[in-house]
């Protein structure tokens, strides 16, 4: 064999190097499309997903508002007796439409037993017909007889819900739903849509909280029952509670279905065994129904993320086309990557720059995420806030009503009484001598009188003792002489000055937090020796209640039902102070409340209830 000519050689060698060049560069410019369009599609699938967290953050929080409003409800109806003129005005307090705009109807159904029937039925007509509040002829529906009943007394807003006024709830299907809250004394959360208010392309859904009496223990599952009284219910429509969150995401064409899954395993409850349920579909119609879910393919992105509604699991699937995602640069990205990866690292460094300015956009685009993520937060915080001005607003109520019924009883009745007792002592002092018979007698109705007055001023004493009038150090000292007499437990008040001056709504709650502190220790802290320190220090107002008793153990200061300690927080959050308690099993218990003396003296209330507020809300 010959060899090549060298010029062949060097031809040949220049053939394989430029075939090899050309397949290694087809090769490195494969890999950077292929690496580039991975992450553009990563990146896109990120953001939607943040996207959507966002979207299930609103979502949570919104429930969360709607059971803070039931649970206001039912704290509402554990204190006090609701007239239907009262319940009337905190609905309407609450603006719905602005605040709550998914919530369609809150209301009581009131507990009775077949027995109790006629009398509650005669009760309920002649009390709805003396008044003018939009309420219907009473009557009990559906038809027929039942051991139980749980109908609806109070509603509100009455306007488009009268319909529902007498409907018997346990009638409907509900009796099982109703005995678990019943027993556990828990919220309650509905398993199915409202059939009855439910339609095509419209979930209605409901939250329930049970009621007990206030004078009665509800510790066990008997007693609960024993106690029970109704249920405070919401309702609410889960197309208007997800109404424009789907609209605040930046990227449009994004589908959303939420599908309720019921009761997740490893979590108490009736376990519902029915099929998963859609309870919105964003893209549904009235003439296209809503569908279970959408498979991912590749022309789609789609995340599946869980929402909390109580006890139950709901999934909310966020579904969008891809090319929604990409802006018509991304889609030639690729392209560029590989031919840079071909040509020269002039194209590489092109593709680097490209890279860079989509990562810049990837992080404004969380930034602006973390605003609306923030401004929601700060939206949750105003709500809260409206709610605990709302519970102020409450028990201004409520002390003004005390004050006001102790006042009337005082002027009316107290001064019957008095004039009563004058013409009896007169008619006992002329039949003395000449009718012992009568006198025996006047005498007799003179110490009844006497016991009744005593009790009339006992009575008033419990409604709003008047030494609060002598001020806060002289209604300390009165209330810890009454628990002393009252009890037999020896109670000691160290004070560090005389005479506090502070404004009437403090005195009154710092002397209900001390009575309902007392009150705590005498029923269930069987102690022997109580202190109670109140001092002014560094412009703050200090009060505290110790005792030697067994203490409060951790799981028993949150029982269902048990809102001393929640009612004395909520006292102090209202004044704008603080609230500690330290307990250890054993060791006794201490409460701490610290008040500023600048709100002592000014009161805390400001702004949306003002005076003119509060003395409409008593006419």
């Amino acid at each position: 064999m010959h060899p090549l000519p060298a010029d062949l050689k060097v031809f040949d060698i220049g053939k394989r190097a430029i075939w090899t060049g050309v397949l290694l560069s087809c090769a490195v410019g494969l890999l950077f499309y292929l690496a580039t369009a991975r992450t553009i599609e990563h990146d896109a699938q990120t953001r939607f997903n943040n996207m959507s967290r966002s979207v299930q953050t609103a979502i949570n929080g919104r429930i969360k508002s709607y059971s803070d409003v039931l649970r206001g409800c039912a704290s509402l109806f554990q204190t006090s007796s609701l007239t239907r003129e009262q319940f009337h005005r905190y609905v309407e307090g609450l603006s719905l439409e602005h605040e709550f705009p998914g919530i369609e109807a809150i209301y009581f159904a009131r507990h009775i037993e077949e027995a109790e029937r006629p009398a509650f039925e005669e009760t309920m007509r002649k009390e709805i017909a003396s008044m003018s509040s939009g309420y219907p002829p009473f009557r009990i529906f559906p038809p027929g007889r039942r051991p139980t009943y749980h109908v609806i007394t109070y509603i509100e807003p009455i306007g488009s819900w009268a319909h529902r006024v007498g409907i018997d709830v346990t009638g409907g299907g509900e009796h099982e739903s109703l005995n678990a809250s019943r027993d556990t004394g828990q919220l309650q959360a509905s398993n199915a849509p409202l059939r009855t208010l439910s339609g095509p392309n419209r979930t209605v859904l409901f939250m329930r909280l049970p009621i007990y009496r206030h004078d009665r223990p509800a510790k066990t599952v008997e007693e609960r029952r024993a106690a029970y009284r109704g249920s405070v219910g919401l309702g609410f429509t889960v197309q208007k509670l997800l109404q424009g969150v789907v609209d605040q995401m930046p990227v449009p064409g994004v589908r959303l279905i939420l599908t309720d899954i019921g009761i997740p395993p490893g979590k108490t409850g009736t376990r519902n065994t029915d099929q998963a349920q859609v309870l919105f579909d964003s893209k549904a119609t009235a003439g296209l129904p809503a569908s279970s879910s959408v498979k991912a393919n590749s022309k789609n992105f789609s995340t599946m993320l869980p929402v909390g509604f109580n006890k139950r699991l709901w999934e909310a699937q966020f579904t969008v086309n891809r090319q929604n995602l990409y802006t018509g640069f991304d889609v030639y990205v690729p392209w560029l990557a590989m031919l840079a990866g071909f040509v020269s690292t002039l194209l590489v460094y092109i593709l680097f720059q490209t890279l860079t300015s989509s990562r810049r956009n990837a992080v404004a685009l969380a930034q602006n995420m973390t605003k609306e993520l923030r401004a929601s937060e700060a939206k949750l915080q105003l709500s809260n806030e409206n709610l605990r001005r709302l519970g102020a607003h409450a028990e201004n109520i409520k002390e003004e009503e005390r004050k006001r019924i102790a006042r009337e009883i005082h002027d009316d009745l107290g001064q019957n009484l008095l004039a009563l007792r004058i013409e009896a002592d007169m008619l006992a002092s002329r039949t003395g001598t000449r009718h012992p018979r009568l006198n025996a007698r006047a005498r007799a109705t003179l110490n009844q009188i006497d016991a009744t007055i005593k009790s009339v001023r006992q009575i008033i004493n419990d409604l709003r003792p008047n030494v609060l009038d002598l001020g806060l150090n002289a209604a300390v000292d009165w209330q810890i002489t009454e628990f002393r007499r009252r009890t037999g437990i020896g109670c000691d008040l160290a004070e560090t000055h005389q005479d506090i001056q502070v404004s009437d709504h403090c005195a009154t709650a710092l002397f209900r937090i001390l009575q309902e502190s007392l009150s705590n220790i005498s029923r269930h802290a069987n102690a022997t020796r109580v202190q109670v320190v109140l001092r002014v220090e560094r412009e703050w107002i200090w009060m505290s209640v110790g005792d030697n008793g067994r203490g409060i153990h951790p799981t028993c200061r949150h029982k269902p039902g048990s809102f001393g300690l929640v009612g004395i927080e909520e006292r102090v959050n209202i004044l704008g102070g603080t609230f500690e308690i330290h307990s250890d099993a054993g060791t006794g218990t201490t409460i701490r409340v610290a008040v500023p003396m600048r709100v002592a003296l000014e009161g805390p209330l400001r702004g949306r209830f003002s005076a003119a507020h509060q003395d409409a809300a008593l006419v």
